[in-house]
């Protein structure tokens, strides 16, 4: 079954998932389905302060439900390992309003 999210070209990509309660995880995308359910590996959140770098929850294999997310994108991973992130500091994200 053809599906037009453009999440077929992004299988075996690692991607940044940010949900409807503002959480940034990022996992290599493993599958999905038509209600844009996924299944992520290797995943991890990310947690953002003002006061303290970038922390990483480790999550492992992970299922982020299609109604929950906000946005996905395709990660730099190259860029990505060059971040340091225990000196980025910003804002957590806010839920999204409907």
């Amino acid at each position: 079954m053809a599906t037009d999210t453009g999440l077929e070209l992004l299988v075996d990509q690692t991607i940044s998932v940010i949900t409807n309660d503002g959480r940034n995880i990022v996992g290599v995308l493993r599958g999905f389905d038509q209600a844009t359910n996924v299944i992520l590996d290797e995943s991890h959140e990310r947690v953002y302060s003002t006061k303290a770098g970038v922390e990483q929850l480790v999550l492992g294999l992970y299922i982020i439900r299609g109604d929950n997310i906000a946005v996905v994108g395709e990660l730099d991973e190259e860029l990505d390992s060059n971040l340091d992130l225990t000196s980025l500091r910003a804002q957590p994200l806010k839920p999204v309003q409907h």
